[in-house]
């Protein structure tokens, strides 16, 4: 599903691309022991639309706290699947900032013969 199909989702949004994070995720313990390198793509849908913000970032996304608090989630957690810490990315992202809806891709980087392995999570806040 490409980003702005979500359920038909259209109008504004705010993308963060490649944000690069640390988190203990891996099935085995020893792979959880140390926190490893990922990369995170973030989709958010506002619930204000931007003609509407008045150059007011009281009344939009901050889109520097969303990178801070998608790091703190993942440094706070140990999860044995990345399928298991995008989706508390995406719920905690949907309960901290004023969005409608949220997409997260997590890419984990420990294939030699990918690129990466990735998952998607989509979430509105009716959810």
């Amino acid at each position: 599903m490409l980003i702005g199909q979500m359920n038909g989702s259209a109008g504004d949004k705010i993308h963060i691309e490649e944000l690069e994070i640390f988190a203990r995720v891996g099935v085995s313990n020893e792979e959880r022991a140390q926190p490893q390198r990922l990369a995170v793509n973030i989709t958010l849908w506002p619930r204000a639309k931007f003609r509407d913000l008045s150059e007011d970032i009281t009344r939009t996304i901050d889109y520097s706290a969303v990178c801070e608090e998608t790091r703190r989630v993942a440094g706070a957690e140990s999860a044995k699947l990345i399928e298991t810490l995008a989706e508390q990315i995406a719920d905690h992202l949907l309960r901290t900032f004023p969005a409608r809806q949220v997409s997260v891709e997590l890419r984990k980087f420990v294939l030699a013969d990918a690129r990466y392995a990735a998952v998607f999570v989509d979430r509105n806040a009716e959810d």
